[in-house]
This record gives C-alpha cells, sequence and structure tokens, in this order.
C-alpha cells in the first residue's frame, strides 16, 4: 500500500468519524485473518502496518509442541498480499464505516430515555408504528399508542423516549405516545416557569386519549402555578391538547394537605367534607346529592385519576347516602359496617368490599346476597313464630291441667271440711246422748229413793 493509499483512508476516516487507530487496527485483523486462510500459513502471525510508509508485512514465529512461540521473527509476506490486502482494505472500510454509524446512532440517543422527540409517521400496522428521527428510526408500538388515535403517513407527532436499545442493526429506539413523562415534556416546552424549575408538576394521572390531572406547585410564592400552566386565555395548555390530539386536561395545585389536596383532584366536583384514614390510606369523601355523579365522572373516570394524583383509595358518597347510613348505625349499633364498605372501581361501577377480603361483589351481587339473607331471616322469623305459638300453647295447656288440680284440691278441701264438720256434730250428739241417759239414771235414783 502506497503512502497516497495511506493518506487517503486517513482522509476518508477523518470524514465519516473513524479515528485512523481502530481502522488500521480492524484492518490489521482482517488481513491477519485472510493470511491464515491461505496455504502453509504459520499458526502465530500477525500483520504489522506502517503508518508512515504504508507498507504492509506478516511477521511470524515458530511454536512447539504447546502451540507456545520462540525464535526470532520471520518475514512471511506472500507475494500476492499487495492483491489481497486492496480487497480487505475496501471490506474492512465499508464495515468499520457501517459499525461506527451504528455506534454513533446509539450514543446519540443512548442517553435521552425520557425526553422527547418529533418525527414523521413512515408506515403503520398493526402491531407497531415507525417514526422516522432523521438518522434513525423510531418504533411507536400499539400498546404505547393512545386508543382513539389513528396515524397517518407523513404526519408529524411527538413522542416520549421509553428504552433506547443496541442490536446488531444498530440502535432500536422505543417511544410512547401514553406515558405520563410525555405530559411532562409537554409542559416542559410549553410552559418556560416549568422549564426553569419555578413551577413543578408534582403529581400526574392520565388515561391516554381521554383525560389527564396534574398537580403543579411553585416555589415562588407570587407565581400562580395553574395560570402559569393554563396562560393567557388557555394558549399554554391549548397547544399540549392539541398535541395529544384533544385530550382533556385538568390541572390542580398541589398541597401537603391531604384533605384539601383530595378535594382539589376530585374538581370540577364540589366536595362538602374529605374523612382521610392515615393507616388504611382510605379518603371517604362526602358531597352533595347533584354532586355524585360528576365526581365519580363518566364510568369512574374523575374517581379513578384522582385517586392515583393523591395515592389514596377514594370512596365517594352522597350526603343521602350518608345519612342513611348514620341512621342505620344509631339504629343498629353500626355492626354491619364491619363486615365492609362500598367502593367505586375502575370501570365507574360501585361494587361491596367485604371485610374480610374476599373478592368485591357487584351491586347485583349484593343484592343477591342481601335477598338471599332476608329469605333466610323471613324463615327464621316463621320458625320463631310457630315456635312461639306451640310454646303458648303448652303453656295455655299446663295452666288448664294446673287449674284442674287445683280445683281438685279444693273440692277435696271442701270434703274435708264437711266430714270434720259431721264428726263434730256426732260427737256433740253422743255427748247429748250420754248427757241425757245421765240424767235420767239420776232422775230415776232420786224417785227411788223417795219411795
Amino acid at each position: 500500500m502506497n503512502l497516497e493509499m495511506m493518506e487517503a483512508l486517513e482522509a476518508l476516516a477523518e470524514a465519516r468519524g473513524i479515528s485512523p487507530e481502530a481502522l488500521f487496527g480492524a484492518l490489521a485483523e482482517a488481513l491477519e485473518a485472510a493470511y491464515k486462510k491461505m496455504p502453509d500459513a504459520e499458526d502465530f502471525s500477525w500483520v504489522v502496518i506502517d503508518t508512515e510508509t504504508g507498507e504492509i508485512s506478516v511477521k511470524a514465529q515458530k511454536t512447539d509442541e504447546d502451540y507456545e512461540p520462540y525464535g526470532p521473527e520471520l518475514d512471511v509476506t506472500p507475494d500476492d498480499f499487495g492483491r489481497i490486502a486492496a480487497q480487505t482494505v475496501r471490506q474492512v472500510m465499508n464495515q468499520k464505516i457501517r459499525d461506527v454509524e451504528r455506534e454513533r446512532k446509539y450514543e446519540a440517543f443512548a442517553n435521552r430515555e425520557g425526553e422527547i422527540v418529533t418525527g414523521i409517521i413512515q408506515q403503520s400496522d398493526a402491531r407497531y408504528t415507525l417514526l422516522d428521527l432523521g438518522q434513525v428510526e423510531a418504533l411507536l408500538p400499539q400498546s404505547e399508542q393512545a386508543a382513539y388515535e389513528r396515524p397517518e403517513p407523513g404526519e408529524r407527532v411527538k413522542a416520549y423516549i421509553v428504552e433506547v436499545r443496541k442490536t446488531a442493526k444498530g440502535p432500536q429506539i422505543v417511544v410512547s405516545r401514553t406515558h405520563p413523562g410525555l405530559i411532562r415534556r409537554l409542559f416542559e416546552l410549553e410552559v418556560p416557569e416549568i422549564a426553569d424549575g419555578v413551577v413543578e408538576i408534582r403529581a400526574c394521572a392520565r388515561e391516554p386519549g381521554q383525560r389527564t390531572k396534574i398537580a403543579v406547585w411553585s416555589a415562588d410564592p407570587n407565581v400562580d402555578p395553574v395560570g402559569a400552566c393554563v396562560g393567557a386565555r388557555g394558549a399554554r395548555v391549548r397547544m399540549v391538547v392539541n398535541e395529544l390530539r384533544g385530550e382533556k386536561i385538568d390541572i390542580v395545585p398541589f398541597t401537603d394537605d391531604r384533605t384539601d389536596f383530595v378535594e382539589k383532584a376530585l374538581q370540577p366536583a364540589k366536595v362538602k367534607e374529605v374523612r382521610i384514614d392515615e393507616e388504611t390510606r382510605n379518603a371517604e369523601v362526602i358531597v352533595p346529592d347533584f354532586q355524585l355523579s360528576l365526581a365519580i365522572g363518566k364510568e369512574g373516570q374523575n374517581a379513578r385519576l384522582a385517586s392515583r394524583l393523591t395515592g389514596l383509595r377514594i370512596d365517594i358518597k352522597s350526603e343521602s347516602q350518608l345519612a342513611d347510613e348514620e341512621a342505620y348505625e344509631r339504629t343498629y349499633g353500626g355492626e354491619d359496617y364491619a363486615e365492609g364498605r362500598w367502593i367505586v372501581a375502575e370501570n365507574g361501577e360501585q361494587m361491596w368490599l367485604p371485610a374480610d377480603g374476599s373478592s368485591p361483589l357487584t351491586r347485583e351481587e349484593w343484592d343477591a346476597t342481601q335477598a338471599a339473607e332476608n329469605e333466610l331471616i323471613e324463615d327464621i322469623e316463621a320458625v320463631a313464630e310457630a315456635v312461639d305459638a306451640d310454646i303458648a300453647e303448652a303453656i295455655d295447656e299446663v295452666e288448664d291441667v294446673i287449674a284442674e288440680i287445683e280445683i281438685d284440691e279444693e273440692e277435696a278441701a271442701i270434703e274435708e271440711v264437711a266430714v270434720d264438720e259431721i264428726e263434730d256434730e256426732l260427737a256433740e250428739a253422743a255427748i247429748d246422748a250420754v248427757d241425757e241417759i245421765d240424767g235420767a239414771e239420776a232422775t230415776d235414783e232420786s224417785a227411788a229413793g223417795d219411795a
């Protein structure tokens, strides 16, 4: 290889961003591999490239039985090695350029996870959508796309970089349109106060394509965080909404007071009272009757997003429901309330959550259970009434028997009194008879004496 060729290689390497050392190193390895494929090639050999003169030579050493080199270095450069070197230079140069390009692309995006990029939609199918980012293409899987978005080829969109993978064919960049981080980055682009750190997005809850709630806070008391995000006449937030294809965004102020935070998270509904259990991380929210559906939202969306935003499980009740529960508790002591409670599922349906940890019941299942319990109670009451009737009848029979016994005892007592009176009368009659006999005998004796 002549000196002009060396200079041309160095210029090409510099233009492609390849270091000459890396290029000549790869060239030496390729030439060494080519030499070892030749017949009668030495086992222990290597290629030397003189970067000053461009001379290429093959050096070798003899090896012993253990394949250990020994002896002086030998010049074993083949006669036609120049032709092999020329072919190898072209192949190595092309391969090295491709490797460097892939590595450069990977390094350009390796540290950009969590950022947003703007790409042009190339093609879309049921599995994924390809975005052209200029130097590379990004992969937008179907699972990372909003349900109601319809990508159109040639359309320019912003996406959030989720992962950068290093593959043999180059970097593979996975982006998302559903990640909550996309909201944060879009507001950073539109709101200078967020980019400067004056305003912070403390919490974000999102249902892609439908609705998003964010809680913002300002380190400067003179800056209104909600107003900064909304902008003049809603200009700033409108730009974010347009990028998200009409997704609704609720912006609420963040506060360390959990009660106040829950009230604001449930906006636009008006909350009357919030009761928070810090141990179970449950929040019982009381709203006016006409605000109940607004607080829960369509299919429970508002309650769901508020729960994710605050990190609490939110149970929403109307004033009439609370009054009924309190009346029941006053009447029955509140024992039934230990058996479970009503919650709002993710689909917006109210469900009964038993206290024993079993699966929640839908309204229909709970009604069926209550109907079965009521039927069982009615059966028990019927049996109790029948038992009471039998007991009452038995008591009546016992009382009749007792009455008959008492009558018999009275009659026996009367008879006994009558016998006693007869005996007394007979005794008195006998005594009188004896007295009369004694009197008669005395009279006879007196008469006899007179005679």
